[in-house]
């Protein structure tokens, strides 16, 4: 029987090594990190991949969770699978940034809404492209490309105490730079245009200032820039899909 016991608490460690990595990143990655997503669903699924995962990861060193070592290893664990979710979760936040810039320009800045991904208050634009990119991604398979970095990253990162580098933080830190320019590349053709327009009706009002310019510029601004949303719609998705090959070659960096 004590045999059995601890066969059992060593299969449970195993699994608690996996597990803790899968649910560091699902927790924080899109679509699964969703807050519309109830926590016991995102939970179910870390399970359901720990389960599927854990007998194809290589050995595991037999350390004791509760020792220095163990809880070393923890850390690690979580460290690198929240860093895998954050620089996916990068990916989404660009078309946030760059919906809020749009909407600015539109006019549209006060018009808020809750992001069901983040649970924070963001403009209707943003929501808009958060709805759109996340559709983009499903279309694109991420989340399948999300668990099969998952049972990559156990080969090429394995479980142990030694994980990520200062390196590998200032690799994720630079690839936030990416994330705001990304979000400028997508948002600067339409802010580009709609300053434009601010500044058209800004001449109108100098040439005629009995001119009513809020009763027409607003309205004028608000149809020039989904005429805009419409026109652009179609780059979003090469863009995304250079951003999202980006962050998973950025992931295989760091984990190696």
């Amino acid at each position: 029987m004590e045999l059995a016991i601890d066969q059992l608490l060593g299969w449970a460690v195993t699994y608690l090594w996996v597990l803790v990595r899968v649910g560091a990143m699902l927790m924080v990655a899109p679509i699964f990190g969703s807050q519309s997503l109830p926590m016991r669903i995102r939970l179910l699924i870390a399970v359901v991949i720990t389960l599927i995962l854990t007998p194809m990861v290589p050995d595991i060193p037999a350390v004791d969770p509760l020792s220095i070592a163990g809880l070393t290893m923890i850390v690690q664990q979580l460290l690198i699978g929240v860093a895998m979710g954050f620089i996916l979760t990068l990916v989404l936040s660009a078309f946030i940034i760059a919906g809020e810039s749009i909407a600015m320009s539109m006019g549209l800045g006060f018009a808020q809404t809750v992001d069901p991904q983040n649970g924070v208050s963001v403009p209707l634009v943003s929501q808009f492209l958060t709805i759109v990119v996340t559709l983009l991604m499903v279309t694109m398979n991420v989340p399948g490309m999300i668990v099969k970095m998952l049972a990559d990253s156990f080969s090429i990162l394995p479980i142990s105490p030694i994980g990520l580098t200062p390196e590998d933080f200032r690799a994720i830190a630079w690839f936030g730079q990416q994330m705001y320019i990304n979000a400028v590349l997508v948002a600067l053709p339409i802010v580009a245009t709609l300053m434009m327009v601010n500044l058209a009706m800004g001449v109108i009002t100098r040439a005629a200032p009995q001119m009513n310019i809020f009763s027409v510029g607003f309205p004028a601004t608000l149809m020039i820039g989904f005429f805009l949303l419409f026109l652009a719609a179609p780059l979003w998705f090469p863009n995304l899909e250079q951003f999202v090959q980006e962050a998973f070659v950025l992931i295989t960096e760091i984990l190696r």
